[in-house]
């Protein structure tokens, strides 16, 4: 198939980091007990235990879907409700897979910037939801997106804040990381103070997006939450049966930092863009620009010329465009793409 290779649709359009290609290579020898019996699984268990500096129970899954409604699921209960932000991912492109999962939990939209949830917005909601009465839907749990769907990064003190509103009406903490690594990336933090030692029970941790090859998990901090996740993992069928393959490329993927590395790379385009077009006329960037994301307001006419430019992008309505940079993405793609913002933008 023959297509443009100047494509910022999406973090997952890219390629597989080679190290993780590697690592199945290595991992494909002899046999192993399936289903997370197997040798590669349990050294998954040590490696991020050392990485969070802190016991975790991990679960390996095929996407990040599964990772965000199988951890919701097994935080709530069917009558359950859970806090997000509109923009959040799971309440507009999971097909409500954390209802169906849940058994029919509820996902309530709480108003904040840039994609996040606002923790006074969050305590108004549970406060208003009827806790108790057989009427409502109960509050749950609450799910923060790292970075944002809308491409801005939650700081430490954040996260902290809305949990600690969740926490103290008894409410579980999910974070949707699938660029959780671009995150930790941007803050510069170590993956303990950015999870669980700001008060997240439970964490969608994302690899596909940062080079990996069909292979994301769910990590458990609070043991509370671990204890029937097991039991949604297999009733949905998605338990690995050749589960060393996607332990050994989640062990290879934060071995050395590598996903960081794959992250700042990323980020570094995506801020190389920002640097380049912030200011210019007619280009708005709609949020901070803080991970791997811009969205950007221009002129339907200078949109459509990126398009016949032959860049490939998302459009999200007639004014507006998600650019998503890679860890692959080139230096020469940047450049390409500046340059026709620039021009369609200075055109229109």
């Amino acid at each position: 198939m023959t297509q443009s290779t100047i494509d910022f649709r999406s973090d997952n359009c890219g390629r597989a980091a080679p190290e993780l290609l590697e690592a199945l290579v290595t991992a494909n020898t002899g046999t192993e007990l399936g289903y997370g019996a197997d040798s590669f699984t349990a050294a998954l268990q040590a490696r991020l235990a050392d990485v969070f500096e802190t016991p975790v129970r991990v679960y390996p899954v095929p996407t990040g879907t599964a990772a965000n409604a199988v951890a919701l699921a097994a935080s709530c209960t069917p009558f359950g409700a859970v806090y997000c932000s509109a923009d959040a991912h799971i309440n507009t492109a999971e097909c409500n897979a954390t209802s169906f999962f849940g058994g029919g939990t509820k996902l309530t939209p709480v108003a904040g910037p840039h994609g996040k949830v606002d923790p006074a917005a969050l305590e108004s909601a549970i406060v208003t939801a009827g806790k108790g009465l057989a009427h409502k839907s109960q509050p749950a749990a609450v799910n923060l997106v790292q970075a944002t769907d809308l491409g801005a990064v939650y700081s430490i003190d954040e996260i902290a804040a809305v949990a600690q509103v969740a926490h103290a009406h008894g409410l579980k903490v999910h974070m949707d990381g699938a660029r959780f690594a671009n995150a930790l990336a941007a803050l510069g933090c170590t993956p303990a103070e950015m999870s669980w030692r700001a008060g997240v029970d439970v964490l969608s941790l994302g690899v596909t997006k940062n080079g990996g090859l069909l292979a994301d998990a769910i990590v458990v901090f609070n043991a509370d939450t671990a204890t029937s996740i097991g039991f949604h993992l297999r009733r949905a069928g998605l338990v690995w049966s050749k589960m060393r393959f996607a332990s050994a490329q989640i062990i290879a993927y934060v071995e050395n930092d590598l996903w960081l590395r794959l992250a700042r790379q990323a980020n570094a385009a995506a801020a190389a863009i920002a640097a380049q077009i912030g200011g210019l006329p007619g280009v708005t960037l709609l949020a901070p620009v803080q991970a791997n994301e811009l969205f950007i307001d221009m002129a339907p006419a200078a949109l459509s010329g990126l398009a016949d430019d032959g860049i490939l992008y998302y459009r999200r309505g007639p004014r507006l465009a998600r650019i998503v940079c890679r860890w692959d993405s080139s230096a020469a793609d940047v450049a390409a793409l500046v340059a026709g913002i620039r021009r369609h933008a200075a055109a229109a």
